[in-house]
């Protein structure tokens, strides 16, 4: 039944390409176009762009009542959000490949975080108050946007203009966690505020602060006060407490804008140990106790922005980041409420200076469209590892990197153009590096829109996989320092048509295909044996293919109704060589649909929002001790729904709504060795929760 769906959507949208009419001008299309700027020579709309740009608008985010990143692009075609509710993070996985290949910027600028530099983002740690609006861009960026963009990027663009001359604006919302809630110790309390001021028709400020509270959820765990040992004690996911201010200011006359961004982000997240010991003083006689810590983490984010039109086009900038995590390690004294032995030190640190800049000019009557760029990154990492005998060491050391790149654009016709570009890299670890990239792009008749490209981009080793180490009694896996790039070569294409049936009512459909090889990819092989303790160390030795089948179909009616349905094929081929075991080359399928539907009922304003995905039965490789086997994830639907309300002239806004309402938690894994079955489990949320938030805006002029 499943598979028939799939199917038909993908027929329904490729039957939709060639067979709808068309009743209007398309220059009347282009208008309803986002202006996009992520990999353009120039802001121009999607139409024009050689490359397929996915828009996220505020508008969505707004409908969503998403909490973080995470929870928006959950709704995603292609992407699986992956929580870890050990640590406390969130991150992306696009076909089949984890936060390694997939980079994260704000504004153009690459997000540091203590393992990378726009890779491997926690998405909880990134505010969604002061988006406008999000770009994805899937398949290789390697030109435009340098290592680590093999499978594709997100750039968040953030808010830097205010409609009035004053505009304040507070939110609060309260979330239950699963079934748990109360307004102090349990659910998730979050509190915005921002003030933006217009100084005058050039000048333009604002300054903001978010905290978001989430209290943990128990699950089957029993919270951090209880006094016997059944190792159930602690959180399924862990409590966190994140805070997040801002300020921009922004400076606009006629051909010439500048900005510079200020954030300064802090998150602590604690862990309770499973286990309850006991011991014994002469203070308290016996006690229970549990090793507990906290994970604190500080991230600062400076940007400076310069860019305007003239003769030559131009864009610059300058940015430093800083990120740490330090690790406060206590004994809490459970019968007592008490902690005590508090030490904490710094054991991950990345500093990061970041400058990009791009000039770009248009030829022959706009025909011929050059850019020729820069990109340098001075990246000074830290990490306290652990190493022989039970001992630590701190590792320091600098991965910098200098690029130049040129793209150019040639429109042969109105409707075909070419795109060419490529890119060097100096390594300050690596030898040095390439990318290069040729797309195109064909307006055929009835509003189709044909593109497609190759590209050759590569992925750089982090920090952990050159020096981390983990060494203790039974477990020995080693960082290489010489271990070296991954390289990518892949190809995508996609057909579009957007029909406007009226003035009022808009249909978009959207078949794409895309294919991407990884050779040298990194794997953590045996190497040997320390006496009896096998040895493992990361390595280049595997490979990975992926074939992706996509199609996305929209609809919107005169502002007030949207609708999406998409669907998706992955086959992933990889050969996985531990220098004990290796896989095949089979391609192993993953599917899945994603459905939207939003309305406004225009006499009173309220809007109603739905969305929807369904994640098939997928397989992967797992590891066993007879070498690796197929293993199968089940599959597993999850439905958000909302409601908004806007009062007082749409000063205050009312959101009710519920994430996850087919309460899902965690989804069984299989595996079948020898005949027999054994099962566990992959953690994907806390089941169904529900949000109130209330909104207050407040323009001011005079």
């Amino acid at each position: 039944m499943k598979l028939s769906l799939f199917l038909y959507l993908l027929l329904w949208g490729g039957h939709s390409l060639f067979a709808q009419k068309d009743t209007l001008d398309p220059q009347k299309i282009i208008k309803l176009d986002h202006v996009v700027v992520s990999a353009q020579i120039e802001p121009q709309s999607i139409k024009k762009s050689i490359k397929n740009v996915q828009v996220i608008t505020e508008k969505q985010i707004k409908s969503l009542g998403a909490t973080n990143l995470g929870d928006v692009l959950n709704q995603y075609v292609n992407i699986t959000v992956m929580p870890d509710g050990d640590s406390g993070r969130s991150t992306v996985s696009l076909f089949g490949l984890d936060a390694s290949y997939f980079k994260v910027l704000v504004d153009n600028v690459p997000l540091v975080n203590e393992g990378g530099v726009g890779n491997n983002t926690d998405l909880s740690q990134i505010n969604l108050d002061d988006i406008e609006r999000i770009e994805i861009i899937e398949g290789a960026m390697g030109v435009t946007h340098g290592a680590n963009a093999i499978s594709g990027i997100l750039n968040i663009i953030t808010k830097r203009h205010a409609d009035n001359k004053w505009n304040l604006t507070y939110s609060l919302q309260e979330e239950s966690v699963g079934r748990e809630y109360n307004l102090t110790t349990r659910g998730r309390h979050i509190q915005n505020f921002k003030a933006s001021h217009n100084l005058n028709d050039h000048w333009m400020f604002s300054v903001g602060t978010t905290r978001n509270k989430f209290n943990g959820f128990l699950g089957n765990y029993n919270g951090k006060n209880v006094l016997y040992n059944d190792q159930n004690r602690g959180y399924r996911f862990l409590p966190r407490n994140y805070l997040q201010t801002n300020a921009i200011i922004n400076y606009k006359k006629e051909h010439f804008n500048t900005f510079y961004k200020f954030e300064l982000m802090n998150q602590d997240i604690s862990f309770y140990d499973r286990s309850v010991k006991s011991g014994y003083n002469d203070q308290w006689g016996r006690y229970k106790f549990g090793n507990d810590r906290r994970y604190f983490y500080k991230r600062q984010f400076h940007h400076l922005n310069i860019n305007g039109s003239g003769w030559l086009n131009y864009n610059f900038s300058l940015s430093y980041q800083e990120q740490t995590r330090d690790d406060e390690y206590f004994r809490y004294i459970i019968s007592r409420r008490l902690e005590t032995n508090n030490t904490t030190e710094r054991v991950e640190a990345m500093k990061v200076g970041y400058s990009k800049g791009e000039l770009s000019k248009s030829f022959y009557d706009k025909r011929l469209a050059l850019s020729i760029g820069y990109e340098a990154t001075k990246n000074k990492g830290f990490a306290i590892v652990n190493a022989s005998q039970n001992r630590t060491k701190e590792v320091s050391e600098s991965i910098d990197n200098y690029d130049g790149f040129l793209v150019s654009e040639y429109h042969f016709t109105p409707q075909f153009s070419l795109g060419l570009g490529g890119r060097y890299s100096y390594q300050s670890l690596f030898d040095n590096q390439y990318s290069f990239s040729v797309g195109s792009r064909y307006l055929l008749p009835k509003n189709l829109e044909w593109r497609a490209s190759v590209g050759r981009s590569y992925r750089t080793p982090d920090f952990y996989e050159l020096f981390s180490n983990i060494i203790f009694e039974g477990h020995y896996f080693l960082g290489n320092e010489s271990l070296i790039p991954e390289s990518s070569l892949s190809f995508d294409t996609s057909l579009k048509k957007m029909t406007l049936f009226s003035d009022d009512l808009l249909m978009k459909n959207q078949l794409s295909l895309s294919h991407n090889r990884i050779k040298d990819r990194i794997t953590n092989a045996l190497i040997g044996y320390e006496g009896s303790t096998p040895k493992y160390q990361n390595i280049n030795i595997s490979k990975y293919n992926y074939i992706n089948l996509a199609s996305t179909n929209a609809l919107s009616l005169d502002e007030n109704l949207e609708a999406s349905i998409g669907a998706s094929f992955t086959w992933i081929s990889q050969i996985i060589d531990n220098n004990v075991h290796k896989t095949d080359d089979r391609y192993l399928l993953n599917m899945g649909i994603n459905a939207g539907l939003t309305y406004t009922f225009p006499k009173w304003g309220t809007s109603v929002s739905g969305y929807y995905k369904w994640a098939g039965k997928s397989q992967l490789w797992a590891a066993t001790t007879n070498g690796y086997i197929v293993s199968e994830v089940d599959s597993y639907g999850w439905l958000d729904a909302s409601i908004k309300q806007p009062f007082l002239g749409k000063k205050l806004e009312l959101t009710l709504g519920a994430r996850n309402l087919l309460d899902v938690t965690d989804v069984k894994r299989t595996l079948t060795t020898e005949g027999h079955n054994t099962s566990s489990s992959v953690l994907l949320g806390y089941g169904r929760t529900f949000f109130l938030k209330l909104s207050y805006n407040l323009d001011i002029n005079y």
